[in-house]
């Protein structure tokens, strides 16, 4: 660990925003991940309400910083293309 005031802070801040980061990560990952089950599984009702969820998760965490702006639409278009090709 650093001697100097700053350093140390510099470290803690870090960790706290590494932290944060990586919860927002997962969350995404795991909204993703439950609109691909429900198309895999051909329940269209839990599809489009699982999208909902991910539409609003993957947006937020452009906003934030933690996904690229393209990175985040790719996944929601994708996501939207697979629910909406289901009949």
């Amino acid at each position: 660990m650093a001697n100097i005031k700053s350093a140390k802070k510099r470290v803690l801040v870090s960790a706290k925003k590494a932290a944060r980061n990586k919860a927002i990560k997962s969350n995404v990952k795991t909204v993703v991940t439950n609109v691909e089950k429900a198309v895999a599984a051909g329940d269209k009702e839990a599809a489009q309400s699982a999208l909902k969820i991910a539409q609003v998760a993957i947006p937020k965490a452009k906003s934030k910083g933690i996904l690229h702006a393209n990175n985040a639409a790719r996944k929601v278009s994708r996501l939207t293309k697979a629910v909406n090709a289901m009949d």
